[in-house]
């Protein structure tokens, strides 16, 4: 495990050890500006497979030429929705045909195949399978009988998962969960030592095999660079923003405001110099005499930058799972349970404004001092009440605790535990409590302790992701 790892200790974790210095899955950004990586892809292919030949439209198992035309209108209507999928769109019928149009999308790119009529997808299915690349199959209501296939391959281990329904929106559902997994390859994270979670969260060895994702650590001159770098004005600006968009400052100061600003200009340049998408900072409190980084994190999940405090990289993890699934921010938080209201709390002193994702409205929130240090400055964010959550954690790189709840309540100050809280409605809080971390979850307390919350019920769609990454999803509640 990486808790309280040094920087060598890190490195030490695999047998690369200081050679991935120069190469491999981990970098250490300079103290000065450094050369950034390529963003994100502005667009993720995938290969929309059309499997097999299409029937009369009117006899037959099979799917008609007028369904194929509006299947494929939906799949542009997916691309122009989402934004960053591409598809490359083909008929096949035989395993010739379906290879062409794999080494046609590239190599990255996953598979959306949709059935057309009896075996059409068992006839195209082997050299997609041998590729290795995860594959969603499609089939409509009497499109044929290969529905029965794809979860065997999946009981194989192969990175399959099947969407049967009349409705054509479970396309762009098939295309948000199949995008994870080369986003994923693409992503790019930043993290301060020490790290903290399950040891292969916190193995660069590990989570390159798993996701392929650079972990870059930046050495604490770095940080101190930008902060001391930060234009006072700029500062001042982003202090007037913060204090004219709560609804009331309560314990902190207009230097505690001001702190704080520097600190999150400070992180977001960090972002952009680096072209990173995420963030782990495991040193939050040595930073706090010159300033609070809460505010900051919350700017940056506001902005779609997954960002998880106290080193956690398990709630790292799974807040990009579910950023580059959804595009939504989450709430990592501390649990503590309600038995006689069949409740779960969360609560942490940082989380996003904008939960909704970045086009969406933003939370009334006050300003307060941290509730266990008892000065400086965080949001205590108000969320909204009756709003269906999702709570879960990916543990282990390949574990998905999950559960969901209803928002029933939230303070309108709090007194105790930390700043944010919600207090959910859940299934049975005492059959919970009892399958916390549901007999695979060790570590320390804050490893045992985090949740990431998320605004709807994913569960369904945890399902599918698990399917293509060779994850295995837990019910907690």
């Amino acid at each position: 495990m990486c808790e309280n790892c040094t920087r060598r200790e890190f490195l030490g974790t695999t047998a690369l050890g200081g050679m991935m210095l120069a190469a491999g899955p981990v970098r250490m950004a300079s103290a000065s500006a450094v050369a950034p990586a390529a963003a994100l892809p502005s667009k993720v292919r995938i290969a929309a497979i059309f499997a097999g030949r299409p029937v009369p439209s009117d006899r037959s198992w099979g799917v008609c030429e007028e369904e194929i035309a509006a299947m494929t209108k939906a799949l542009q209507d997916v691309e122009k929705k989402l934004g960053n999928v591409e598809f490359v769109v083909g008929q096949a019928a035989t395993p010739e045909e379906a290879d062409a149009l794999l080494k046609q999308a590239g190599d990255d790119a996953p598979v959306l195949a949709v059935n057309l009529s009896i075996g059409g997808l068992l006839r195209v299915s082997g050299p997609i399978l041998e590729s290795g690349r995860p594959l969603a199959v499609y089939s409509a209501p009497a499109s044929g009988h290969d529905w029965m296939y794809p979860f065997r391959w999946r009981q194989e281990g192969k990175p399959v998962t099947l969407f049967t329904s009349s409705d054509y929106a479970e396309l762009e559902h098939a295309a948000r969960v199949l995008r994870v997994v080369p986003l994923m390859k693409h992503s790019r994270i930043l993290v301060f030592l020490p790290l903290r979670g399950t040891a292969p969260a916190c193995s660069p060895e590990e989570i390159a095999k798993r996701f392929g994702t650079e972990v870059v650590i930046v050495p604490q001159e770095r940080y101190d660079q930008l902060l001391e770098a930060v234009d006072p004005e700029k500062a001042k600006a982003e202090a007037k923003a913060w204090s004219e968009g709560a609804s009331k400052t309560i314990e902190p100061t207009e230097e505690d405001v001001w702190q704080a600003a520097r600190v999150s200009i400070a992180l977001q340049q960090l972002m952009e110099e680096e072209k990173a998408n995420g963030l782990a900072v495991g040193t939050c409190m040595g930073w706090l005499k010159r300033g609070f980084p809460c505010l900051g994190f919350t700017r940056l999940r506001d902005a779609g930058i997954p960002a998880s405090c106290e080193g956690d990289m398990d709630s790292l993890w799974t807040m990009m799972l579910f950023q580059h699934m959804f595009g939504l921010p989450g709430f990592q938080g501390n649990a503590t349970f309600d038995t006689a209201k069949n409740a779960v709390w969360t609560a942490h002193c940082v989380g996003p404004l904008k939960m909704d994702g970045p086009d969406g409205p933003a939370a009334p929130y006050l300003l307060r001092s941290h509730s266990e240090i008892g000065g400086g400055i965080v949001p205590e964010i108000q969320y909204r009440l009756g709003q269906k959550i999702t709570r879960t954690k990916l543990v282990n790189l390949d574990k998905l605790l999950i559960s969901t709840g209803t928002i029933r309540e939230v303070p309108d100050k709090s007194v105790r535990a930390c700043r944010t809280q919600i207090v959910t409605e859940v299934a049975d809080a005492a059959k919970m409590v009892r399958n916390w971390g549901g007999g695979v979850l060790e570590g320390d307390m804050m490893t045992l302790l985090h949740r990431v919350v998320f605004y709807g019920d994913h569960i369904r769609s945890a399902r599918h992701l698990a399917d293509l990454m060779k994850m295995e999803v837990i019910e907690e509640g």
